[in-house]
């Protein structure tokens, strides 16, 4: 199963952790984790100032990603749409992602 953990500080995002493998085909052929890969990538790509703002790790089938202060609104932008669509995943395979929101 695909582990999201989003911690949000004030009325911003500060940390999301996705870990873990969706185990909805063999590996290499799961498309629920190549979906959930290309959207937390991407949405990687699509922040501004990654190395400046964020620290991060990524190994295979693990990342985190911890924002080092605020972060401009394109940024919190690109974060809350990757959330929406894990969460979208999710609706459609919750016995292979879960999400837990701290706030």
């Amino acid at each position: 199963m695909v582990k999201v953990e989003i911690q949000y500080k004030g009325k911003g995002l500060s940390y999301v952790h996705v870990k873990g493998h969706a185990n909805t085909a063999p590996h290499g052929q799961d498309l629920v984790c190549a979906a959930v890969s290309a959207i937390v990538i991407g949405g990687m790509n699509a922040i501004e100032n990654i190395d400046e703002d964020f620290t991060y790790e990524m190994e295979e089938g693990d990342i985190k990603i911890t924002s080092n202060g605020a972060i401009s609104e394109h940024d919190e932008t690109v974060l809350e749409t990757v959330i929406l669509q894990l969460k979208t995943i999710q609706a459609s395979y919750p016995e292979a992602i879960a999400i837990k929101e701290r706030k």
